[in-house]
């Protein structure tokens, strides 16, 4: 994991060095290839690089999306010695990602993120995929990176929403593992939404040293993995009912706060939590509760789909203390929760 300011004048170089290949793809999506896509491709070579885009926005996401990248890589004449390049947020990057993990039974990536969300969170640990109308996320693979190379300078041209859209996943780091963390963010928000690059270069080392330390130690996500998914059982659900019109980083923010409340009701999580996640949150201009009304069945039901799910048995992963996740009797990262206490904690917060 490379980490700096300017990295991407440098970055060609990176590549060929830690992903060496005769030809690259970049898959970006048709906002970051103007931006970032031609001059990377010319630094590489133009005559063994090749940029190829697709709609931006989550809904674009899909498996169609994948066919589509993976038939123009075909008609292109890529082959096993090939590489791919991830360019972009964090839609990119698993797009570009599940791509190389399924081309010819797959070929090496790289990433290269270029917003906060993708640096702190998506592009590390090697997960891929697509959503469907079932879920988020549900068709995948695991496909680890050759190499991730962060320019904070990347994050200068990114809207305040989608900075703070990443702050909510930096957060949950804090909240999951490192309390000192989470209050060193908290003192600095005028700082880190002003774009100060050391206070950004501290956030995102932060998160990836605690990101790649909870992978490491259970790469396929067989259990401590799933300390990293708190906030999102909820968060899914309500990105696939809204139809994707909250951001990633958005559906997490207010998922932490549901999921904390759940957490401190059935009595896991220390009273107070809650509340030091919320005023977190709002420190970043974080939505706290979803836009309008929710049909709470059907947002439920969506949970149940949930890849941590059992039998359609909701399972979370809640905090116990700041720094510390709760476990069940079996000493699992994940508790069970019937949905008619799920239902009354949400009309209770909602």
């Amino acid at each position: 994991m490379y980490i700096g300011d300017g990295l991407l004048g440098d970055v060609a170089a990176h590549i060929e060095h830690d992903c060496p290949a005769p030809r690259y793809a970049l898959i970006a999506d048709s906002h970051v290839g103007p931006l970032y896509g031609e001059s990377l491709r010319e630094a590489l070579g133009s005559s063994r690089a090749e940029l190829v885009t697709f709609p931006a926005g989550e809904w674009n996401k899909t498996r169609d999306t994948w066919t589509i990248l993976s038939d123009e890589l075909l008609h292109l004449h890529f082959d096993r010695q090939s590489a791919i390049i991830g360019l972009g947020g964090g839609v990119s990057g698993d797009l570009a990602g599940f791509v190389a993990a399924t081309f010819l039974r797959g070929i090496p990536h790289v990433q290269v993120p270029t917003t906060l969300l993708a640096m702190v969170d998506s592009a590390i640990g090697g997960k891929t995929g697509v959503d469907t109308a079932f879920g988020k996320n549900v068709i995948g693979a695991f496909h680890q990176p050759r190499a991730v190379f962060a320019d904070v300078q990347t994050l200068t041209s990114l809207p305040p929403v989608q900075l703070a859209a990443g702050m909510a996943e930096a957060i949950k780091h804090g909240v999951i593992a490192d309390g000192a963390y989470l209050d060193r963010m908290v003192s600095l928000p005028d700082a880190i939404r002003g774009r100060d690059t050391t206070a950004l270069i501290d956030v995102v080392q932060r998160s990836v040293e605690i990101k790649a330390a909870v992978v490491s130690s259970d790469e396929r996500e067989r259990d401590q993995r799933s300390a990293l998914n708190f906030g999102h059982t909820v968060a899914h659900a309500l990105e696939a009912l809204l139809g994707y019109e909250l951001l990633h980083g958005e559906a997490v923010a207010i998922g932490m706060v549901a999921e904390a409340t759940l957490g401190e009701d059935i009595g896991v999580t220390e009273r107070g939590l809650a509340a030091r996640v919320r005023d977190a949150l709002e420190q970043f201009r974080l939505p706290v509760e979803p836009p309008g009304a929710i049909d709470r069945t059907q947002l439920i039901d969506r949970m149940t789909r949930d890849k941590k799910a059992r039998d359609r048995t909701v399972r979370f992963a809640l905090p116990a203390t700041i720094g510390t996740m709760a476990r069940d009797e079996r000493g699992l990262h994940t508790i069970p929760v019937p949905e008619s206490v799920i239902d009354l904690v949400l009309a209770h917060i909602w």
